[in-house]
């Protein structure tokens, strides 16, 4: 189905991994817990924009005040995933289309997410030998909706982006792979996986 392509780069949250409920129960309680209002329709907007980013967002469109640094925010919501993982995180369909390009084709995953955490729900899921490449947010100066995350996939892939296909589960994906120069297959559309993420 992807044979015309030298290299397969895949999204993680919504996409590769269904995390859905594990990120709207982390997102949930941290905006509880610094008192910032839950809109499910921007969350979902917001889908695949690391944690700092969202929550400057968040905070600039409720006009809330910070009561805590940036830092701890994320932290919050970092430990919270970290500690909840194991109960939530499982493969998707697209599973089935990494293991049939598995020693064939080079893969990697690019993701919103901060590398350990995806190396650490890449494994949970089984997974993560399949990719040869993880580039997490604190991997690329300016993360997803910016097209540099999937440009360090191809570079570390050693394949030219023009080559490169990227599975994605959000609009600000599709649109930083379309960027990058890369085709972009929108999960939902052709692979019908739904991300349960803030419905």
């Amino acid at each position: 189905m992807y044979d015309q392509y030298d290299g397969l780069i895949f999204d993680m949250d919504g996409t590769l991994v269904d995390s859905g409920k594990l990120h709207e129960k982390a997102w949930t309680a941290t905006l509880d817990r610094y008192r910032i209002p839950t809109d499910f329709k921007l969350m979902r907007s917001l889908a695949g924009v690391p944690t700092k980013g969202t929550i400057e967002i968040l905070l600039k469109h409720f006009n809330v005040p910070a009561l805590v640094s940036l830092d701890e925010m994320n932290q919050f919501k970092e430990n919270f995933v970290h500690h909840h993982m194991h109960e939530f995180v499982k493969p998707t369909a697209l599973a089935e289309i990494a293991r049939k390009y598995y020693g064939k084709k080079p893969m990697a995953v690019g993701t919103g997410a901060y590398t350990q955490e995806a190396k650490t729900i890449l494994k949970l899921c089984g997974v993560d030998h399949l990719v040869t490449v993880i580039v997490g947010a604190d991997q690329v100066k300016t993360p997803k909706p910016a097209p540099d995350t999937f440009l360090r996939c191809a570079e570390l892939l050693n394949v030219n982006p023009l080559n490169c296909v990227v599975f994605e589960d959000s609009p600000l994906g599709l649109r930083a792979a379309a960027d990058a120069g890369m085709a972009g297959i929108d999960v939902l559309k052709i692979h019908n996986i739904v991300n349960d993420y803030f419905l």
